[in-house]
């Protein structure tokens, strides 16, 4: 199973009874489903049942559906005015006018479109074309979801590799952390001489108990395993993922500040710039 993205285009043509179509749809992030519906004048009758469609297919993201419709001849109908021309010639004089004669009176010629209502059978066609746009932008979805995963699962990697870099770092092994306490508490008894060696190794060894990072590797740990478990999830999981990048930033936050070590402060900033470039890609997620 692989993840779905939010971003995608499609579209799908179609014809029937003297009418040409096309549906473009489209897709961006979104933190819910945002349907926006663009239609011909006389066609919102299809509004319902595009959102209703759209619905179907997609939970998430910011969707435009558009659609063009043309009429490949456009029937006319001519009226004459017979009142008109009738008052005309009283008040004139003249005998019927010719054809040309018609046209150059204004009011006695109505020109009009016949009916353009949407045809019933025309608007079938139609929204089975715009389920073959739905489709591709599915399928569109789901190749770029694919890129998703492939990058999201480079990023848990290497989430997990620094984990581990901090956690087996020779820096916390307990003689590292005596010598460097050690060593902490000889430079402040050599400054001065009224320091007592007794509580200034209670407060080293305070400060050494704050300075831990072991919750945060097992919590960062927990974190990498949560993961790859929503990559394998079955149905969209961009809320559960977007939540869980915060978690991993949380941790790293804290591991960096609690570092009192170069190598693990370094493996905490590392961390921070993986978790950030995940976090960014997980918004497109649906």
């Amino acid at each position: 199973m692989t993840l779905n993205s939010m971003t995608g285009f499609a579209r799908a043509d179609g014809s029937a009874k003297g009418v040409r179509w096309y549906w473009e749809v489209k897709s961006v992030n979104g933190r819910g489903l945002d349907i926006r519906v663009r239609l011909p004048q006389g066609h919102d009758q299809l509004e319902p049942k595009i959102r209703e469609a759209a619905a179907k297919r997609f939970v998430r993201g910011s969707l435009t559906v558009n659609l063009n419709a043309q009429r490949e001849a456009v029937a006319v109908e001519v009226r004459v005015n017979e009142a008109a021309l009738a008052q005309v010639r009283r008040l004139t004089g003249a005998p019927p006018p010719s054809a040309d004669g018609l046209l150059a009176l204004r009011g006695v010629l109505d020109v009009t479109e016949a009916d353009n209502s949407l045809d019933a059978d025309v608007a079938a066609a139609m929204l089975a074309s715009l389920e073959s746009a739905l489709l591709a932008l599915a399928s569109a979805r789901a190749a770029e979801g694919q890129r998703l995963t492939a990058v999201l699962t480079a990023h848990i990697d290497e989430i997990e590799r620094l984990t581990r870099q901090v956690q087996t770092s020779p820096s916390r092994t307990p003689e590292a952390i005596a010598a460097r306490l050690a060593e902490q508490v000889a430079k402040l008894t050599d400054a001065s001489s009224t320091f007592d060696p007794a509580r200034l190794h209670q407060e080293a060894i305070l400060i050494a108990t704050r300075s831990d990072v072991e919750e945060e590797i097992q919590r960062l740990a927990a974190h990498v395993a949560s993961a790859r478990a929503l990559l394998a999830e079955s149905q969209p999981a961009g809320r559960k993922f977007d939540f869980l990048a915060q978690e991993f930033n949380r941790e790293a936050n804290t591991l960096t500040s609690k570092a009192i070590d170069m190598d693990i402060s370094r493996a905490g900033l590392a961390l921070k710039t993986v978790i950030d470039q995940m976090r960014e890609q997980v918004q497109n997620i649906e």
